[in-house]
């Protein structure tokens, strides 16, 4: 059974060195969908996914992290960013093991968690090539927004694509 709990501080500090750990295997599919597609540097990953850089995103009060647990293990997360009171940015959902229904958990449980807040939209960015991502969000409900090129933080252009979730409908 999997239980979706925000993340406390050593949440965080358990999925940093999950992901690291995870990451290194170069073959893996979780390396190949999120760091080999978009071509991100390995440094650029290990800084973005350390404990520091995960934990000083929660510290403002604007990052939350939500971790799927299976038998007290993380099998997924998701973390949103509050852009103002009534509206949030789904950053990231990494699910472990695909197909599974995970990423719909969390995803559940971050559209009740901030409705319960008064947050009204959700705005969330993937690629315009994610295919198997943009359908996940269609079928939950997301609408698109916009679709633009932008400069990647590691150098290259990626064209992205905005949707929009209206909690308030």
């Amino acid at each position: 059974m999997i239980i979706i709990k925000r993340a406390d501080e050593e949440g965080i500090r358990i999925l940093s060195k999950k992901l690291l750990s995870l990451l290194e295997d170069k073959s893996s599919r979780l390396y190949q969908d999120n760091i080999t597609k978009f071509g991100i540097p390995d440094e650029y990953v290990k800084r973005a996914l350390s404990e520091n850089t995960l934990l000083k995103a929660t510290e403002t009060g604007k990052s939350t992290f939500y971790l799927a647990l299976e038998d007290k293990e993380i099998v997924g997360f998701a973390q949103i960013i509050q852009q103002d009171v009534k509206t949030i940015e789904l950053d990231r959902i990494i699910v472990f093991f695909p197909r599974r229904g995970i990423g719909t958990q969390l995803l559940k449980e971050i559209i009740q968690d901030q409705k319960q807040k008064g947050v009204k939209n959700i705005i969330v960015t993937t690629g315009k090539e994610e295919n198997h991502a943009r359908q996940f969000y269609e079928k939950n409900g997301f609408k698109q927004v916009d679709e633009r090129i932008i400069d990647t933080p590691w150098g290259n252009k990626l064209t992205i694509v905005i949707y929009n979730l209206n909690l308030e409908n």
